[in-house]
């Protein structure tokens, strides 16, 4: 067993630095060993949680063809513009809501360069806003009904007559206010900017300039406000059926009637919208895979085919060892499986496979759904190695240099904020589930 998480851990990280679809197809190679190699038979492929996160990037992809995400854009540069003294409240709402809305953290690219280019302007130093913003992108993941990590969850929790909406009702109040306390204690990060001696150096070697930067502009407003309206009212959609299984369509079976699955709806729901954006809107299917949306989504959707695959693969070829060497312990104190859902989603950089990997051993160890419910956000660890993509784009859209990796690597911008907001979700979480 030693040899083979040896195997699984070399494919996880091998994939993470060559990145991209990196961490599938390397996920696919490990599974290769375990099954040719060690003999474990493989498990059934991930395919109705891959399905269900193509359908929504489908979605996600044409609102964006459409307009929708610039649009977007638009109306949070208005906001941050018209508050700038409030920009590091302000800009992880934005991101959050953008990541809830859209599915996917990868959103938050367009916002970021507005949120530095306000918070210099108004002397606030952009390492604040720019570092919460990030974490808050990070942390609506495990609070949308849409993500992918949200859906691996649901589909996994299918057996416990557990609701999405009861997901979302101890998950998004337990993130927002876990990111308002980060966004408390980043209000006091670091130096005021005017005092800060980078900013000075660059300042002093003439890097700025008078010239204001702007979101890009919306070739069609009307177009784009159908786009996220169609997208939005899906959405809906998704959490009206989700909140109680008798809203969902019955069908008539041997012996009785069968409810539609959830997986189901979301992938009519988010299928149908793509096809009226399209419609309603006019715009060419081609372009919608060109999108950063498409990209990273179907990024996401190789990783969870590959390296959940993989996992689910090795966990059931060795639950009797696992279980018997760490169960004892889990039952003692099951808030410690969150702390592996941390680690895994260091190593893993996403959410939704590290969901599908770890999940079915937490299961297997019989810890609560609710209290795999309350460590949810605890998948949101990829912010304490700073190399994952909207924190290398932050780093980058500060050109005050006050958002950075320190000396020692660790000690950069993000890491306190992430670890503040990571861990009141989950206290709160853990809080919540006492009532339920």
């Amino acid at each position: 067993m030693l040899l083979q998480l040896i195997i699984v851990l070399i494919a996880i990280v091998t994939g993470a630095r060559k990145g991209g679809i990196g961490l599938g197809i390397t996920g696919g190679l490990g599974l290769a060993v375990l099954t040719f190699g060690f003999g474990l038979q493989p498990t059934t492929p991930p395919i109705d949680v891959m399905l269900m996160i193509v359908a929504v990037i489908a979605a996600a992809s044409c609102m964006q063809a459409a307009g929708g995400l610039d649009l977007m854009v638009k109306w949070a540069e208005k906001v941050l513009r018209k508050h700038p003294q409030h920009i590091t409240l302000l800009s992880p709402a934005i991101t959050y809501l953008f990541t809830f809305l859209a599915g996917t953290g990868h959103v938050a690219y367009s916002v970021l360069p507005v949120i530095a280019e306000v918070a210099t302007e108004t002397h606030i130093r952009p390492e604040r806003p720019m570092s919460i913003a990030v974490i808050a992108s990070q942390q609506a993941i495990t609070a949308s009904p849409i993500s992918a990590a949200t859906v691996a969850l649901l589909s996994m929790l299918g057996g416990y007559s557990i609701s999405l909406l009861q997901i979302l009702m101890i998950s998004v109040p337990c993130t927002i206010l876990g990111v308002l306390a980060g966004a408390l204690y980043a209000m006091h990060t670091g130096k005021e900017l005017d005092a800060d001696p980078e900013y000075q150096k660059r300042l002093a070697a003439g890097e700025f300039t008078n010239q204001r930067y702007r979101s890009q502009e919306v070739g069609n407003a009307r177009n784009a406000f159908f786009a996220i309206l169609i997208f939005v009212a899906a959405t809906a959609g998704i959490v009206f059926f989700g909140s109680m299984e008798t809203l969902r369509p019955s069908f008539a079976a041997d012996g009785g009637t069968v409810r539609m699955q959830m997986s189901h709806i979301i992938e009519i729901l988010m299928l149908s919208a793509a096809a009226l954006i399209l419609v309603v809107t006019k715009t060419d299917g081609v372009k919608a895979t060109h999108g950063s949306v498409f990209s990273a989504g179907m990024q996401a959707v190789v990783a969870i085919f590959g390296i959940a695959w993989m996992g689910d693969t090795f966990i059931s070829g060795n639950m009797a060892t696992l279980k018997g060497g760490i169960e004892e312990y889990v039952t003692q104190m099951p808030w410690l499986f969150g702390l592996a859902l941390f680690v895994m989603s260091i190593l893993l950089f996403s959410q939704a496979a590290t969901v599908r990997a770890l999940l079915p051993l937490g299961l297997a160890l019989s810890i609560s759904p609710w209290m795999l419910i309350a460590l949810f956000p605890a998948v949101n660890g990829y912010f304490f190695i700073p190399n994952y993509p909207t924190v290398v784009a932050a780093i980058s859209f500060d050109r005050t240099g006050t958002t950075r990796i320190g000396k020692y690597i660790l000690n950069h911008s993000f890491m306190i904020p992430g670890l503040i907001t990571t861990g009141v979700s989950i206290g709160l979480g853990l809080l919540v589930i006492q009532f339920i």
